[in-house]
């Protein structure tokens, strides 16, 4: 598989990163409203580091890289 940069997927990726940021900032009221409270703050901050790290990998253009490299370890490819 060959490498392309998108600048589609630049923004996306973007987005992403941005509102995994705003879940870490703003954690105590996501969890105080949607989820149980003070016994999932941990919960919600780690949702929003996992999504900027998506938003990361989204924004380099290689979550095709990586869907396909598991895909292959999955089929034998």
């Amino acid at each position: 598989m060959e490498y392309s940069f998108s600048i589609g997927w630049l923004f996306g990726g973007l987005v992403i990163a941005l509102a995994g940021g705003l879940i870490v900032v703003f954690y105590k009221q996501i969890a105080d409203n949607l989820a149980n409270g003070v016994s999932s703050y941990d919960h919600v901050k780690l949702f929003g580091v996992i999504t900027i790290v998506v938003g990361l990998i989204c924004t380099a253009n290689l979550h095709v890289f990586l869907l396909n490299l598991l895909v292959d370890l999955m089929f034998h490819r």
